[in-house]
């Protein structure tokens, strides 16, 4: 078959094309500084956008420069075409001695793990849709002239290890260690056990563009040297759906990285370190937590002409940095139409069709679709409408988990009915420190965060697992809901301080969560925020502190003034080990004193134990309960007094005060 029929005539052309060699001149010092260059309109519309049109014959960037003894990045151009239809073949293209173009033909699947071995003046292509390694990784050890376009990369995540800190997991999409001229253009990288690119020990003269790299813990990490020396371009690419290292950028002595899109990152965006000089333009930041930091005294970043929704934390802009513009030419397209050009451009050609699977299984023993929870969230594409269900088979899975707001209509369910069955557990404190600065706060502990409309989970556990006893206190959030007509059915939540956050979106936002046949516990304020949440016929455990006199609150609630409907528990039991009278129902939370404030709380219809205390209701920081909207109606059990304490709806107000009033006209299914 030819190349041309494989390819299409057009990519081949666009593929195998100009691969001319640089002019061989000395490449520049590092300036101090220099004129920058302006940003620039998308020379394509997205709505009309021809891929092709984004495909370049020869790199740009750093990759394109002369340096170290070659006049640029080639590849294997000048050598003979081979193609590989088996990894086996794979390996002994890649490591052959003389320069290669390799054609990757098909989906080629390693039956264990392996990080192929590259030799120098090598090109690395995908022969068409569909081309793609699976289960193996390259490795370039002191080589050089290396061009990787037009496959994909996948699926060496080893189920469990999220944190990628088993002994045998080192298993990266690409590792270069000393490696320099090296082209990464239009891949895919997804769901590898370690890095998707790990850049490292002195690397240099590298251009990453218009890849996608998604579904990952740690995504691109550069550095593990002590020298200030890689050069590196990064520009046109997206970052979906990962948690750290998106770039993490150490010592650099220039990273220019612009027009890049940043979507749905857990934890850090782009980050430079140590000596690192960075420069970040024309990026577009969507739902990034600290989407720009500058880690470390030595660490120059410029931030110019990026646009940052739905993000919070650091935007770090420090020292000059250098003028990408004194070593080559470049345009800056304008940040605003970032989202658009890259999701419709990068990655392979002709292999980004949506995903429109309504039933995923997530399985920890290779039985399922994929082995993380999130990487299953990570699948569905970013705007579904379509109803989609992820069935989590049994084990536990140490992983933080976000539903992004641009995922809704979401089930995800446990695979059998008991919810003890799946675990969705990881241990990060409130006051737990950052490695870049400060701390996680609250938001940032949660276990799981639900940030999408209509999402409904249920028959599984989730678990914050700090360990207040070895620890100290903290807030460690097992659950934070934020968005609108969350169900929770049948569904444990495990924790401590904290344990269960109901909040918004912001503070004129509404969100409504209905909680069904639950279990929930903790000790200190574990039902909280400004959220409207039903608890219906839920378990509400207060876990014994050990205390003679208090052993915590249930619900802190800071509803805002104008919502008349906080929280609500009815036909739930509320039960405790701990000493008979030692638990206050709740306490009234002003979030940093919010004037705005009246926390609203009513329990009803439900079984008291023992442990609630005389004196129902607590102050708190300074405000006294009775600031608060609080109330009991109709309560049994031991715990179910009558008295000032424990103020009592009328019946008349009791009628005003149901599930269905609090969902205010949403009926979620199950509500009876």
């Amino acid at each position: 078959m030819s190349l041309r029929r494989l390819l299409g005539a057009a990519t081949a052309v666009v593929i195998l094309g100009g691969f001319a060699p640089a002019p061989a001149t000395a490449a520049p010092a590092l300036p101090a500084g220099g004129t920058r260059v302006p940003a620039a309109p998308s020379a394509q519309d997205p709505a009309t956008l021809d891929p092709a049109a984004l495909w370049k014959g020869t790199p740009d960037g750093f990759a394109s420069l002369p340096g170290h003894g070659l006049p640029g990045t080639t590849g294997g151009q000048a050598g003979k075409i081979v193609t590989a239809t088996t990894i086996a073949q794979l390996q002994e293209f890649a490591s052959a001695p003389e320069p290669l173009v390799i054609f990757i033909d098909g989906s080629l699947h390693a039956a264990q793990y392996v990080k192929i071995p590259v030799a120098a003046n090598k090109s690395f292509i995908g022969a068409g849709a569909g081309a793609e390694v699976v289960n193996a990784g390259f490795k370039l050890i002191n080589v050089s002239n290396v061009i990787f376009r037009n496959f994909t990369v996948r699926d060496s995540y080893i189920p469990g290890d999220w944190d990628g800190k088993r002994p045998d997991n080192d298993r990266d999409g690409i590792q270069l260690d000393t490696s320099h001229h090296v082209w990464v253009d239009h891949m895919k990288f997804e769901r590898m056990g370690d890095g998707l690119i790990d850049t490292r020990k002195d690397s240099d003269f590298l251009t990453y563009s218009w890849n996608v790299f998604a579904d990952n813990n740690k995504a691109l990490g550069v550095g593990w040297s002590a020298n200030a020396v890689t050069r590196m371009t990064i520009h046109h690419n997206w970052i979906r759906n990962t948690t750290q290292r998106n770039f993490s950028l150490d010592n650099t002595a220039a990273a220019h990285v612009y027009n890049n899109y940043l979507q749905d990152i857990g934890q850090y965006g782009m980050m430079g370190r140590n000596a690192a000089k960075v420069v970040l333009e024309g990026n577009y930041f969507t739902a990034v937590q600290d989407p720009i930091v500058a880690k470390d005294p030595g660490t120059e970043v410029v931030n110019r002409d990026n646009i940052f929704n739905s993000t919070r934390g650091r935007k770090d802009n420090v020292g000059s940095a250098f003028d990408p513009a004194a070593f080559y030419p470049y345009q800056e397209d304008d940040a605003a139409r970032i989202p658009d050009l890259v999701s419709a451009g990068a990655g392979p050609r002709t292999n980004n069709a949506a995903q429109t699977t309504a039933e995923i299984t997530v399985a920890l023993d290779g039985t399922g679709d994929f082995g993380s929870l999130q990487a299953a969230i990570g699948s569905i594409p970013a705007g579904n409408t379509q109803p989609r269900t992820i069935t989590v088979k049994p084990g536990t899975y140490r992983e933080v988990v976000n539903v992004w707001a641009d995922r809704p209509n979401l089930t995800i369910q446990g695979a059998t009915a008991n919810p003890a069955d799946v675990v969705i557990t990881y241990d990060t404190p409130s006051n737990g420190a950052k490695f870049f600065g400060g701390t996680w706060g609250a938001v940032g502990s949660a276990t799981m965060t639900i940030s999408a409309t209509d999402t409904t989970v249920r028959n599984l556990t989730v678990e914050n697992a700090y360990d207040e006893a070895a620890n100290g206190n903290s807030q460690a959030l097992a659950v934070r809901s934020v968005a609108d007509r969350v169900v929770f059915d049948g569904t444990r939540f495990l924790g401590n301080q904290d344990t269960y956050l109901a909040d918004t979106a912001g503070r004129d936002a509404t969100a409504r969560t209905y909680l069904k046949n639950c279990y929930i516990e903790g000790d200190v304020d574990f039902l909280y925020g400004r959220g409207t949440a039903v608890f219906d016929r839920c378990t509400i455990h207060s876990v014994d502190r050990g205390s003679d006199t208090n052993n915590g609150y249930i619900v802190a609630p800071s509803t805002k003034n104008s919502n008349p409907y906080g929280f609500l528990i009815t036909n739930s039991t509320l039960t405790s080990d701990a000493a008979p009278g030692t638990v206050s129902l709740g306490r009234p939370w002003f979030a940093s004193s919010d004037p705005d404030a009246h926390p609203m709380a009513v329990i009803r219809d439900s079984v008291l134990g023992n442990h609630i205390a005389v004196q129902g209701w607590a102050d708190m920081g300074g405000h006294v309960w009775t600031e608060g909207r609080f109330a009991e109606y109709r309560n049994t059990g031991p715990g179910a007094f009558i008295n000032e304490f424990h103020p009592q709806l009328s019946d008349a107000d009791a009628a005003r005060f149901t599930k269905e009033a609090f969902l205010g006209g949403w009926t979620p299914a199950g509500l009876r």
